[in-house]
């Protein structure tokens, strides 16, 4: 089957696709991995203009959905840019609140359609709970940080212990696989273009056929992935909705992790380096391949729906 976005769908993409290039997420992944949040927090006003978080939150609350294609089509973008900071915690949080209700919904979820809070989500961690104007447990409950930051593959993602915790939703899941297909495509372009410029014994190395099935098994992967991300997303609110995500998270995890090992076998020694952008990418891709549950329990979860 074949999913194609909407014209207005698409339009929404490239305008966050403009706005993240043009916003110097890099830098403010850098900077909010170093504890300054101010470039991150100008960068999420930004995003929150283009109406993102409203996508996540019903009408009756001051939002515009739940649109999970939407969201999902903007996290692709947010992946894609390595943007610094909760996005994915704070749409999951928006729908479980939507769902569950209760005080804190009527409370919440206006401000995060607004853009004006940070919500982190316990899964079992809470990503940037120093950052965070609200914490949540699974049961979309308020928490309590019990612990200091712990230390994650990914510099930009500072994780703390919360009382209590919680199974990931599965919007959160779809969120991360979405995250996941655009860290991929990032890596894949910037390994494509690297190819082309570096030269070794007298020739561009993206001539090279090895180097070349490498890359091409990358896109595959990818666009194998995509179109599973976005049926699940399709699938909300149906019961097949649990099993599609799950199906979606593998691939996410398995192309965005084969990306990384790519890029890095692309660029050699450079890549490891902290001022080479990729790294970041890199880095993010390994740290969300276990995120919101690895790719064996979700495969599990899916062999149980079957």
């Amino acid at each position: 089957m074949r999913f194609v976005l909407s014209a207005e769908q698409k339009l929404f993409a490239e305008t966050l696709r403009k706005l993240l290039a043009d916003a110097g997420t890099a830098a403010a992944a850098r900077a909010w991995a170093a504890g300054d949040r101010a470039p991150g927090r100008r960068l999420w006003a930004s995003v929150a203009e283009t109406g993102l978080f409203a996508l996540a939150v019903a009408e009756e609350h001051g939002g515009a959905g739940p649109l999970p294609v939407e969201v999902v089509t903007a996290v692709e973008e947010l992946g894609r840019s390595a943007a610094p900071g909760p996005y994915v915690e704070t749409l999951a949080a928006a729908e479980l609140l939507g769902r569950t209700g209760g005080s804190l919904a009527g409370t919440w979820l206006p401000r995060i359609a607004e853009g004006e809070a940070v919500v982190s989500l316990a899964v079992p961690y809470a990503l940037d709970a120093d950052a965070a104007d609200l914490v949540l447990d699974g049961e979309g409950r308020e928490a309590a940080v019990t612990g200091d930051v712990r230390t994650s593959l990914d510099p930009a993602r500072r994780l703390f212990a919360v009382e209590g915790g919680g199974d990931p939703t599965d919007f959160g899941v779809l969120l991360c696989a979405a995250q996941q297909l655009g860290i991929g495509q990032a890596l894949l372009e910037v390994s494509v273009d690297y190819a082309r410029t570096r030269r070794q014994f007298g020739r561009a190395i993206g001539e090279y056929q090895a180097l070349k099935h490498h890359l091409a098994n990358v896109m595959v992967e990818l666009e194998f992935a995509r179109p599973l991300l976005r049926g699940a997303a399709l699938a909300y609110g149906t019961p097949e909705f649990t099993r599609d995500v799950s199906a979606a998270k593998v691939a996410a995890s398995e192309a965005s992790y084969l990306a990384a090992k790519t890029a890095l076998q692309v660029h050699g020694a450079i890549g490891y380096t902290d001022e080479y952008d990729p790294s970041l990418w890199i880095r993010k891709a390994r740290a969300l391949y276990s995120a919101w549950g690895s790719p064996a329990e979700h495969r599990a979860r899916v062999m149980r729906a079957l």
